[in-house]
C-alpha cells in the first residue's frame, strides 16, 4: 500500500516540527515520520534540560556566594534528583506544544517508528510505502564517542543521559571542553560535584574569541573546576569501582565520565543510497538552496552538518519547506548567524572573529572593545567583568561581534539586527534606557568615532585652533 503526499518529512526535531506545521498550515498533505519522541535531541537533551540544569545551578551558586552581599546563610542542601526533577517538569511543559495531538490537528500525518527509503521517491516506515512530491530529511545528530581504550567497558553518559542522574557523582570528569562541557561542567560543579574538565587544545572553547573565552575559563577556575589543556583520554580502567583516566601523563580518579566531543549526522539507517542521496562523515550534502542530489529530497538541521543549532535548523527548514511545497527559489543566507554559550558569564557571538577579520581585511579593521566594569548596571549586580567587542570597519560596518559577560545571549541581538539589516555600529547609539545592561553596546559603539578621531591628527588641529580663537575672541 502507497500513499501520495505534498511532503514526507523525516525527523521530529526543530527543523522538521518547523516544517511540518508551516506546511500544513499552507494546506499541503504532510507526513512527519519520528522514531521516537517529538521535539528531538533540542527539547529532549539539548537546549531546554541544559538550560533548566543551569539555572538551578546558578541558584545554588547564589546561595553559596551570598555572603558578598552581606547575606549570610546555611550551605544549600542540593538534591540533584530534585533539580533534575525541574528539568524533566520544564521539558513535559514544553512538549505540550509539541504533541501529537496538536500536529494531528493541524492535518499532519504522524507516524512513529523507523524507516528507509527504497528508491528515489518513496519511503518505507512499517510496511507502508510513502511517495511524495518532496521529502525532507531531518534526522539531527547524535553524540561522538571517542575512541578511547576501555570507556565503553568503564561507562559513561552523553547529553542523551546526563539528565536523567539522580545521584551526584563525587568526581566528574567531563571530555570536551566545547559549550556543552563547559556548560555542563560548570553546572555540575555548582551542584556539588569535583570536576575535571580535558580540553584537547590549548584554550577551551577553540571556535571563540580567545579573550572571551579566557574570562570564561578564569571563572570556571575560580569555581573550582580543574581544566587540563592539551590533554586527551588514552584509556579508562575499573579500580575498586571508580573509573580511572589515563591522560597526559596523569591518572584522574573519578565516578562517571560526560563525553562532550562533538556531534554525528544521523544518516546510517535511512539507506540513502536507493534515493541516490550524496553524503559523507560530515552529513548530506546539499545545495544552496538545501536540496540534496536527488532535487525532491532536502534536508535541513544537524544532519546537514554546518552550524548545529535549534535556531539554524528552524531557518533552514523553513527555507527547505518553501523550495520544496511551492518553488525552488530561496537560499539559505549564512551571513548572520548569532549563538551563545550559557555558562556564567555567558559568551555570544555573531559573525567574524578579529583574528578572521584581520585575515579577510587586513588594515581595514577596527576593534571597539568596551569592559563591563564601565557598565553601572553590571557593577550594581557584582557582574563587572568581561566585556563587549565589535569589529568593524572603517566605515563603520559590523563584521562581527562578541559579548562575553551577564546576559550576553540577550544582549548580542541589538549587533544582529544591525549586522542583518546593514546598519552601522553607530545606530547602535540610540538612547538606551539607564541603568541596563544594554548600555553595553552603545558604549562599544562609540569607540568607533573615539579612535578615528584619535587617528586623524588634521582634524584635532582644526578643532584645536577653533577652540583657541573662540577663548581669544571671549576674552
Amino acid at each position: 500500500m502507497s500513499v501520495e503526499y505534498d511532503l514526507v518529512i523525516i525527523g521530529g526535531g526543530s527543523a522538521g516540527l518547523v516544517a511540518a506545521s508551516a506546511g500544513a498550515q499552507i494546506n499541503a498533505k504532510v507526513a512527519l515520520i519520528e522514531k521516537a519522541k517529538l521535539g528531538g535531541d533540542c527539547l529532549h537533551y539539548g537546549c531546554v534540560p541544559s538550560k533548566s540544569l543551569i539555572h538551578a545551578a546558578q541558584i545554588a551558586y547564589s546561595v553559596k556566594t551570598s555572603s558578598r552581599f552581606g547575606i549570610y546563610t546555611q550551605p544549600p542542601t542540593i538534591k540533584l534528583e530534585e533539580a533534575m526533577g525541574h528539568v524533566h517538569e520544564v521539558i513535559d511543559t514544553i512538549q505540550e506544544h509539541d504533541s501529537t495531538e496538536r500536529f494531528e490537528k493541524l492535518g499532519v500525518d504522524v507516524i512513529y517508528g523507523k524507516g528507509q527509503f527504497i528508491d528515489d521517491k518513496t519511503f518505507e516506515v512499517n510496511g507502508q510505502q510513502l511517495k511524495s512530491r518532496a521529502f525532507l530529511v531531518a534526522t539531527g545528530s547524535r553524540p561522538t564517542v571517542p575512541p578511547v581504550e576501555g570507556l565503553k567497558e568503564a561507562g559513561f553518559l552523553t547529553n542523551e543521559e546526563v539528565f536523567n542522574v539522580t545521584n551526584r557523582p563525587d568526581a566528574l570528569a567531563v571530555i570536551g571542553a566545547g559549550p556543552i562541557g563547559c556548560e555542563l561542567g560548570q553546572s555540575f560543579s555548582r551542584l556539588g560535584s569535583k570536576v575535571t574538565l580535558l580540553a584537547s587544545r590549548d584554550v577551551i572553547m577553540p571556535k571563540e574569541d580567545p579573550e572571551a573565552a579566557a574570562v570564561v575559563q578564569k571563572q570556571l577556575e575560580s569555581e573550582g573546576l580543574e581544566i587540563l589543556t592539551n590533554t586527551r583520554a588514552q584509556r579508562v580502567d575499573i579500580v575498586d569501582g571508580r573509573k580511572h583516566i589515563t591522560a597526559g601523563g596523569k591518572t584522574i580518579v573519578v565516578d562517571e565520565i560526560l563525553i562532550a566531543t562533538g556531534r554525528t549526522p544521523n544518516v546510517g539507517s535511512l539507506n540513502l543510497e536507493a534515493a541516490g542521496v550524496n553524503y559523507d562523515k560530515k552529513g548530506i550534502k546539499v545545495d544552496a538552496k538545501l536540496r540534496t542530489s536527488n532535487k525532491r529530497i532536502y534536508a535541513a538541521g544537524d544532519v546537514i552538518g554546518g552550524y548545529q543549532f535549534t535556531h539554524v535548523a528552524g531557518y533552514e527548514a523553513g527555507v527547505a519547506m518553501q523550495n520544496a511545497l511551492i518553488a525552488p527559489t530561496k537560499k539559505a543566507d549564512y551571513r548572520v548567524i548569532p549563538w551563545a554559550t550559557f555558562t556564567d558569564p555567558e559568551l555570544s557571538r555573531v559573525g567574524l572573529t578579529e583574528n578572521q577579520a584581520r585575515d579577510r581585511y587586513g588594515d581595514d579593521v577596527f576593534v571597539l572593545k568596551q569592559g563591563f566594569d564601565g557598565v553601572d548596571r553590571a557593577l550594581a549586580e557584582a557582574a563587572g567583568y568581561g566585556f563587549a567587542k565589535f569589529i568593524t570597519n572603517k566605515k563603520g560596518v559590523i563584521l562581527g561581534a562578541h559579548i562575553v559577560g551577564p546576559h550576553a545571549g540577550e544582549l548580542i541581538h541589538e549587533a544582529v539586527i544591525a549586522m542583518s539589516q546593514n546598519l552601522s555600529v553607530s545606530a547602535l547609539q540610540c538612547i538606551h534606557v539607564y541603568p541596563t545592561l544594554s548600555e553595553i553596546s552603545p558604549k562599544t559603539a562609540l569607540l568607533l568615532t573615539k579612535q578615528k578621531y584619535a587617528k586623524n591628527t588634521f582634524l584635532q588641529n582644526c578643532l584645536r585652533k577653533f577652540f583657541n580663537w573662540r577663548r581669544s575672541i571671549a576674552s
